[in-house]
């Protein structure tokens, strides 16, 4: 692994520990260099907020400084003005490392292409172009202003960590979430640790619908909310044939919430589903189902449920969730 792998391996690292949570924008991460010296490492963390690029200068120009910034650092708006009133070439001595090409367009965000053509890094490394159309020609606006560009490192692994987002530009993406025992044990209580239920509670305070199987409904009585977070609690699909349910149980008094019963599931229009159920909502569902993500504990159990379906898949990425082994896989 060259110096700019290495480099470029650790943004994509620190994005994909936001992977998702940026719905519906990807997920990115940036790191900057600076004498040899990482000085800056930070991703995008919610969609209308500062963007990787960005706070990664925020981050720089606080360790360079000496200084801290005294402005909510998300706001994008904010965080540009602040880097666009810096002295001229403050920056000049970084490399910039990025996983996606910096965005050309204005939205619910300023450009940040328009932004590094301004601070005028020393070097920009991208792992890819923006492959939609409207977003991209950030490297043409960097080239413009006579910066150096090196295009297309780690570019397979930063391909990986954007698939979500391709796929929501067109369709559903699927997560199927499952939580198990070492030795692939799915029943007998609570089997993630505090900072896995935090994790998915994150993760359902930003999909579009969660769904999950009747037969959970009815035995576990969920409420599936995201207290962990204080975040406004997901909508619900309950997928079942028979709509013969308590509507007594917590999961249908939440406030803000919209549960629905369907026999059927449509996942055409593009959009972020949650899955979470057993072995019947898999079986159901495997062939509709993008990624898994998969909670493992340190435990064995003697329990008898677990996912008895052959499905074939691609482990992309993993780490730690307190005492949890967390892994992100293709189906």
């Amino acid at each position: 692994m060259n110096p700019y792998e290495i480099y470029m391996t650790q943004a994509l690292k620190k994005a994909w520990q936001y992977q998702l949570r940026t719905y519906p924008n990807p997920a990115v991460g940036a790191l900057i260099l600076c004498n040899n010296e990482i000085v800056a490492l930070e991703a995008h963390q919610k969609a209308g907020t500062s963007h990787a690029e960005v706070l990664a200068f925020l981050s720089a120009y606080e360790t360079l400084s000496g200084k801290k910034i005294e402005f909510d650092r998300l706001d994008a708006y904010k965080a540009h003005e602040f880097l666009y009133s810096l002295p001229k070439g403050f920056f000049s001595e970084c490399i910039v490392y990025v996983t996606l090409e910096p965005c050309s367009h204005e939205g619910k965000t300023p450009s940040c292409a328009s932004l590094l053509a301004e601070l005028k890094p020393k070097k920009v490394v991208v792992a890819m172009f923006d492959p939609i159309k409207g977003h991209d020609g950030g490297v043409g606006i960097l080239k413009e202003k006579g910066i150096e560009v090196k295009i297309g490192v780690c570019q397979k692994e930063a391909k990986d960590l954007i698939e979500p987002f391709l796929i929501w530009q067109r369709r559903a993406f699927v997560l199927f979430k499952i939580a198990q025992t070492s030795n692939g044990k799915i029943g007998g209580g609570y089997l993630s640790s505090k900072e896995s239920l935090t994790h998915v509670h994150q993760l359902r305070s930003v999909c579009t619908k969660m769904v999950i199987g009747g037969n959970t409904v009815r035995i576990d009585r969920p409420t599936l909310d995201c207290r962990f977070t204080q975040d406004k609690a997901p909508n619900i699909v309950i997928y079942s044939k028979k709509d013969n349910f308590d509507r007594s149980i917590p999961l249908f008094s939440v406030e803000g919430r919209e549960v629905e019963v369907a026999n059927t599931l449509d996942f055409s229009e593009p959009s972020f589903i949650l899955v979470e159920g057993g072995e019947g909502m898999l079986k159901a569902l495997k062939d509709r189902i993008d990624w898994l993500l998969q909670y493992q504990t340190p435990k064995l159990s003697s329990h008898c449920s677990n996912y008895n379906v052959d499905v074939a898949l691609r482990f992309l990425y993993q780490e730690p969730k307190g005492v949890d082994l967390m892994l992100w896989i293709a189906i």
